[in-house]
Order: C-alpha cells, then structure tokens, then sequence
C-alpha cells in the first residue's frame, strides 16, 4: 500500500487539473479535478506542496485562495502524468475560509468554476514565464501535463512528456502574453506547428471580457 502523507497548509494557488495527449495536430484533454498548491506542514516538513483533488470535493468545500486546509495525501507514481506533486486526497477538511476578497482584477483569486466552464471557455496558451510570474494563482491559468504521441499510427509506441501553461481567463486580460508557437514531433521526424489561429478558433465564441 502507498504510504499516506498528513498536511494542512494555507492555499496559494487552486486552478484545473487537465491532462493533455497530443498526437501531431491532435489533442484531446483529460479532466482530472483541480489542482492545489500549499504552503504549510506535509509530514511535519513546512514547505509548499501540490496536491490534486477530485470534482467532487471542490464541489463540496468550494476551495480558494487563501483558505487553510488539511487531510491526506498520496505521492504521484508517474510525474509525467500529473501537474502536482501528491493525489487521492482524503480526509480533506476546510479548516478556516479566508475573508479576502480578489475579484477586481487579474490574478483572480476567486473559487473556481466547474470543469464544464472550463471545457465551455477553451484556452489559449501563454507563456511559461507569464504564467509563472503573474498567473501561477490565478484561477483561469493551468498548467497541463502533456503526453505526445510520437507516432499516431502506434499510439503505444514511444511517447515524450512535457507541460504546457494556457489561460481560460478573460481576453482583454492586461497580464495575458501567448509565448512562442508549440511545437509537436510526429514521426519519421516531422514536426507539427501550432498556430495562431488554433488559439483564435477556440476561443472565438467569447466576447473580450469574458
């Protein structure tokens, strides 16, 4: 049996936990839950720490930043697979709810919506360097474990893994820097490019507030 860790920590940061496969100019996401950073106590360790919890236990507990929370926690087998760091979460309990308040502007801090908002919204990609410096705590940011799939004709073939950082948030967002165009090998070493327009259509369906 996995070992089970104890923590309860202070939430800096709570955003969608999706997984990503890729397959040249294919791609087909995974909803796995939300993804949580903390900082505080993990087997009496203070540090900060990720954990991923279910739809369901954000549906319950309605999650933000700034809350402190506790339970327990098993280390992820396979990181290539998983944006945090520990997973089945249990026991869970929402210690104290934080009173501040961070809806007028980005980084919003708010509770996260449903992962069917998320699906509904689509994303565009942003920069690893914005996201890690302006949008690590933001709740329309994500940080996605990606699966490639070298050889579409051999789905269980060789494969890489890598992440990638996107932005569900609104699209007049100030903070907001797309990065350069991601690129997927394929085989016999041909090399997909993802442009512009990918993030244009699967977005287009918003206004440049929403």
């Amino acid at each position: 049996m996995p070992t089970k860790s104890t923590f309860t920590g202070t939430i800096i940061s709570i955003q969608p936990r999706i997984r990503l496969t890729r397959s040249f100019d294919e791609a087909f996401h995974t909803y796995l839950g939300y993804a949580i950073i903390l900082v505080g106590e993990i087997d009496t360790q203070h540090t900060s720490f990720s954990i991923g919890i279910g739809k369901a236990a954000h549906v319950k507990h309605q999650f933000k930043v700034n809350d402190l929370i506790s339970g327990e926690c098993i280390l992820v087998p396979d990181p290539y697979l998983e944006p945090t760091e520990y997973y089945k979460v249990s026991k869970i309990k929402l210690i104290s709810r934080s009173t501040i308040i961070n809806h007028e502007a980005s980084p919003w801090e708010l509770v996260p919506p449903e992962l069917e908002v998320y699906r509904e919204r689509g994303h565009r990609r942003l920069a690893a360097r914005t996201y890690d410096t302006e949008c690590s705590s933001c709740m329309w940011g994500c940080k996605m474990p990606v699966e490639i799939i070298i050889d579409n004709w051999n789905p269980r073939g060789r494969k890489k893994y890598r992440f990638e950082t996107f932005c569900y948030g609104p699209l007049n967002c100030k903070l907001y820097k797309a990065g350069p165009n991601r690129k997927v090998e394929g085989r016999n070493g041909m090399v997909y490019v993802e442009e512009d327009w990918v993030d244009a259509m699967n977005v287009e369906h918003r206004d440049e507030e929403e």
